[in-house]
């Protein structure tokens, strides 16, 4: 049952990304009239595989050039221009809140973006998932989006989103499941503040429950009319819904998860506090079986006195953990077991990026949806597609075949989570969702206007407002510093090809492993 390590990985080197580092690498040394060169692929290979023959270039060497140079600078303040300016902070009054309004003065719009640095590019390109935005907006690439198809999408949401020079105000209609729609536009705040003014006019319907709801096979043809524009977070393959970061990234005060920016280093360091070698040899999941049918099968899996399907699982109660101040429920302290398991909930489930960000291998249970982010994983590079139709022996398959080969289970655990921590960081947050709003802004074929019922919202007067954790949440996510350099640059859409190419790279990539596990013969037993 061995196989090499590019079968294992289902071929998953990704080259795009490896050529742009060799490139990055490559300007880190040119003199500055050269900066703005582009080598040819050949003349860069040839370089590159040279270089690893004679031991003169390698990666250690580089970075070691890089973090040089970046103390040098540190050092010497007036070579570097300061691309960020701090936002000056409020201070919410000690009396009656209800007539707290936001600043009047109007925003004056920033300088246009500048390279501080104009030899070279100084604003990264934006990691590849970015160029979903491209395939989630082309249902009205052709027609636009017109002021009728927007007030259709009032239908199924929460609240309708307009910004005006730089300013944000809100119509709510019903009120979201706990404080979803409070900590997304929360977040929509704490974006305007990052890059304040340039963001366009626009309007947009949100839609805070799970599932999406706009399905494709009502507007495939010229009858069905254009769909309407509903934002939520998350999707799947036979709905229009156009996907946003979720709520978690400012906080989830309800059960007590902290903004993703701090959080996401509390995993850096708890994965640190057991080795992957010495982790419990077993598939562990921890959350709320009562959401979904599939969870529910998945408690069948644990070991039992009928025998050991490898996996290790426990049922959440969220108002116990409540009533105990949530001491089971750290994130951070549930890196001890080799693998973990994902399971979708009612849809996608927040808990995939803390899970996949622990160095454990994470067993994903074939999902029906996606989040902003999670197109862009690999299966049997980032994670260990698991059958939904036969959970358990598919989960003891996994684990048997981990511990057998445990450098190539160690390394997609390892590929997971330096996903998460390098291309998930909030940085790259604003900028999806900078870029996602400012490509629909272009779409729009009407102008947008402040409803009757709208309110405007901003920082100062959604903290002041805010109670315990929510408040608490509020201030740890503020952003408190405007960048001028503005976001990352948005990558081109995928050719048609190369996303087919895509989509049946990840469909092989599972294959491979039903073939495998189907080699077993069916003798698995628990």
């Amino acid at each position: 049952m061995d196989v090499s390590w590019y079968e294992t990985s289902g071929g998953a080197c990704n080259y795009r990304q490896i050529w742009g580092s060799i490139r990055r690498r490559i300007r880190c040394f040119l003199p500055p009239t050269l900066k703005t060169w582009r080598p040819s692929a050949l003349f860069v290979a040839v370089v590159f595989v040279g270089a690893l023959f004679t031991g003169r270039w390698t990666f250690s060497s580089l970075t070691t050039a890089t973090t040089t140079n970046n103390n040098n600078a540190a050092l010497n303040p007036k070579a570097v221009h300061s691309t960020t300016r701090p936002i000056k902070p409020f201070t919410c009054p000690s009396g009656n809140l209800t007539a707290l309004i936001c600043p009047s003065q109007t925003l004056a719009r920033p300088p246009p973006i500048q390279d501080p640095h104009p030899h070279h590019r100084s604003r990264p390109i934006c990691p590849d998932y970015f160029r979903w935005i491209h395939e989630d907006l082309k249902p009205w690439k052709a027609t636009g989006i017109s002021r009728q198809a927007v007030d259709l999408a009032r239908k199924t949401a929460n609240f309708r989103l307009v910004i005006l020079d730089g300013r944000a105000y809100v119509e709510t209609f019903k009120k979201s499941f706990q404080t979803r729609d409070v900590f997304t536009l929360w977040g929509v705040v704490q974006l305007l503040r990052r890059y304040p003014g340039r963001l366009p006019d626009l309007e947009l319907m949100f839609d805070c429950v799970d599932w999406p709801v706009v399905k494709a096979a009502d507007y495939r043809t010229a009858v069905g009319g254009q769909p309407p524009p509903v934002f939520r977070y998350c999707g799947d393959e036979s709905t229009l819904d156009i996907v946003f970061p979720d709520w978690s990234f400012w906080g989830w005060a309800e059960i007590n998860i902290k903004p993703w920016e701090g959080l996401l280093k509390d995993l850096m360091e708890g994965k640190k506090r057991v080795a992957w070698m010495e982790r419990v040899p077993y598939a562990y999941w921890k959350g709320n079986p009562a959401v979904a049918v599939t969870r529910q099968e998945l408690l069948r899996c644990n070991v039992s006195e009928a025998g050991d399907w490898n996996a290790r699982v426990y049922a959440q109660d969220w108002l116990s953990e409540v009533r105990d101040r949530f001491k089971q429920s750290d994130l951070a302290s549930q890196c001890d077991h080799r693998y973990k398991i994902y399971i979708e909930g009612s849809a996608w489930s927040v808990s995939e990026k803390y899970i996949l960000a622990c160095d454990s291998p994470t067993l994903v249970v074939t999902p029906r949806y996606y989040d902003f982010f999670t197109r862009d994983l690999m299966p049997v590079h980032h994670y260990w597609p698991i059958r939904d139709d036969d959970k358990c022996r598919s989960i003891k398959f996994a684990v048997d075949w981990g511990n057998r080969h445990k450098r190539k289970a160690q390394a997609i655990g390892k590929a997971a989570s330096t996903f998460i921590q390098e291309e998930l960081k909030m940085d790259y947050v604003y900028d999806y969702m900078f870029h996602l709003l400012h490509e629909y802004a272009k779409l729009l074929k009407f102008k947008p206007v402040k409803p009757q019922n709208a309110v405007e919202i901003c920082a100062a007067s959604m903290a002041c407002r805010a109670k315990g954790l929510e408040r608490k949440f509020m201030m740890e996510s503020m952003v408190n510093a405007s960048h001028d350099l503005g976001p990352c640059e948005l990558p081109p859409p995928y050719d048609p090809v190369v996303l087919d190419l895509l989509h049946k790279r990840k469909a092989n990539s599972i294959k491979q492993v039903e073939i495998w596990e189907q080699g077993t013969g069916g003798k698995q037993k628990p």
